[in-house]
């Protein structure tokens, strides 16, 4: 697996495949397949991954909460809702947001200062485990970028599929 300094470099060389790969699997996989392979593949490698020893995700990605997630996460702190949301949130159209990147709650040992209230926007982060893949994988793809487990799921579903790009570009 790729060490978390390493996943942008090693995207840069592959980007193109993917988006390549991306087309390929929307003409020849089926969906239900597809998320079986990726909820396989998830868990098989976030199994042996330690996830706060690369946070690339807490660092590159602002975190979204649900409205209801809100006052868990403002009461874990001690904090009214509102003053919560003044601190660290932007508001745009009912989507509440934290304001800075890296995200304010990442310690600096790569654990959560919310981890027992986390939003699921966090929780279910990067979505390989959900349903749905074959209709989001340019989300997944775009994580590819910082996510080492998500770009190695990426490589091993090339090859479940022998997709091979006709010519590199």
């Amino acid at each position: 697996m790729l060490k978390p300094s390493d996943v942008g470099a090693a995207y840069a060389k592959v980007e193109s495949d993917n988006y390549k790969c991306r087309t390929y699997l929307k003409n020849h996989a089926d969906e239900d397949e597809l998320d079986e392979q990726f909820l396989y593949l998830h868990n098989e490698l976030f199994a042996e991954y330690d996830c706060s020893l690369c946070r690339n995700c807490c660092k590159e990605y602002q975190v979204s909460f649900e409205q209801e997630e809100i006052g868990a996460a403002a009461a874990f702190l001690g904090l009214m809702e509102a003053e919560f949301v003044d601190r660290y949130m932007t508001e745009d159209s009912g989507e509440y947001m934290i304001q800075m990147t890296p995200c304010c709650f990442l310690n600096g040992d790569g654990s959560c200062a919310l981890e027992a209230c986390k939003p699921a926007s966090c929780s279910n982060f990067p979505y390989t485990a959900c349903s749905g893949r074959l209709f989001r994988l340019i989300s997944t793809i775009e994580y590819a970028r910082i996510c080492p487990v998500v770009f190695e799921i990426l490589e091993r579903l090339k090859q479940i599929y022998h997709f091979k790009p006709k010519h590199r570009g």
